[in-house]
């Protein structure tokens, strides 16, 4: 498939649209995974980046390397943003969770 995207020129915007879907999904899952388990998920996602990290260091194939180094560098990011996701709670801008104790 790489070669596919590479000789037809696609293989940049192929990672530019897969970059865009991953981090844009990775803010509903912040925002989520604060609103169910507050800041104590933050290991989950050091756990992802590093397996990424890893796997992107084993894979050959250059689209899926940058891919999951994508996914690892958005996990180790989101780890900063579920502590940020706490303060906008707390200032009010998204809901609390009534039922998770705090």
């Amino acid at each position: 498939m790489t070669d596919f995207l590479a000789a037809h020129h696609l293989l940049g915007l192929t990672i530019g649209i897969a970059t865009f879907l991953i981090i844009g999904l990775f803010h509903p899952i912040c925002i989520k995974c604060e609103y169910y388990f507050g800041t104590k998920c933050w290991w989950w996602f050091l756990v992802l980046g590093l397996i990424a990290v890893g796997a992107s260091i084993a894979v050959y194939d250059v689209l899926w390397s940058s891919l999951l180094g994508v996914l690892a560098f958005s996990s180790f990011w989101t780890i900063g943003e579920i502590f940020e996701q706490k303060k906008r709670v707390e200032r009010g801008w998204f809901p609390r969770n009534p039922r998770r104790q705090q």
